[in-house]
């Protein structure tokens, strides 16, 4: 790895449910870049419910170790304004102030049953509603906010929310989830207005389907779209959505700020 390479060397990083799929991606980038790393999780053992590893403290030890950076791992719910307050804490304490937030916690309400079904705007119960809500767009409100104050104080930081192309169009068993992640777009870039004096951006990628190992085990998927070149026409890889976290939190995106960008291969062609 050249210093070239490592051009977050020096830099701490908050990645939100990084125990598995694109979490640990995005942590694993930014390791690799050289970030020292906070990896959040929700559950101790969250990384084992679709075989993408054993533990949260197992995947944070196992990116320090194969990035030469420091991590710490921090359980937290996130929805609870006093544990974001705690996690936030621990990674500061540990490893410096936030430099770079990716907060990518959210999606399923739980990882044992996934999104509730149907999640339409008329069956949904609403014990579901408000967890579909809360952990995705409540739990990005208090994490920003309390990331936030810190980067405003030093004027410096990056902001990276993870959204998804279901704000832009949703699906008729998807309402709940996509007004969620509508609402993290809008938030992000309401966010981006009020931080632009103070040199901090903030920015939502907003993946497509993604070959996770939830993706892999709670769907049927169409072997012909697994393939991984000559045609976008397919599921996207991890990694091809990580690097996008890379021109966020690095030099390319020094004056980008308040975007949405799909990374879906062009699923989705109309205007954002």
């Amino acid at each position: 790895m050249t210093d070239t390479a490592r051009m977050l060397a020096g830099k701490t990083a908050l990645v939100t449910g990084a125990g598995r799929g694109l979490g640990r991606a995005f942590a694993e980038r930014l390791a690799a870049l050289g970030c020292a790393v906070g990896v959040h999780g929700m559950r101790e053992h969250g990384p084992s419910e679709y075989g993408e590893g054993t533990t949260l403290s197992d995947t944070a030890d196992h990116i320090g170790k194969q990035f030469d950076v420091r991590t710490v791992h921090v359980l937290g719910d996130l929805t609870q304004s006093d544990h974001v307050q705690r996690v936030v804490e621990t990674i500061i304490a540990e490893l410096g102030p936030i430099d770079i937030l990716v907060h990518n916690a959210g999606g399923d309400i739980a990882a044992a049953g996934g999104k509730p079904k149907p999640n339409d705007a008329v069956m949904i119960k609403e014990v579901d509603i408000r967890s579909v809500l809360d952990r995705n767009l409540l739990s990005t409100i208090l994490v920003c906010q309390q990331v936030a104050r810190g980067m405003i104080e030093r004027r410096s930081g990056r902001i990276i929310t993870i959204s998804s192309i279901e704000a832009f169009g949703g699906t008729a068993n998807s309402a709940i989830y996509s007004t969620a992640k509508a609402g993290v777009v809008a938030y992000t870039r309401c966010l981006a207005d009020q931080l632009r004096p103070h040199n901090v951006t903030a920015n939502s990628l907003a993946p497509g389907e993604t070959r996770t190992g939830r993706y892999l085990g709670t769907r049927q998927v169409d072997e012909g779209r697994m393939v991984t070149e000559g045609t976008l026409d397919r599921i996207a890889q991890v990694d091809e959505v990580a690097r996008v976290v890379e021109f966020f939190a690095g030099p390319l995106g020094d004056f980008v700020t308040g975007q949405a960008l799909r990374v879906d291969g062009g699923a989705q062609l109309w205007p954002a």
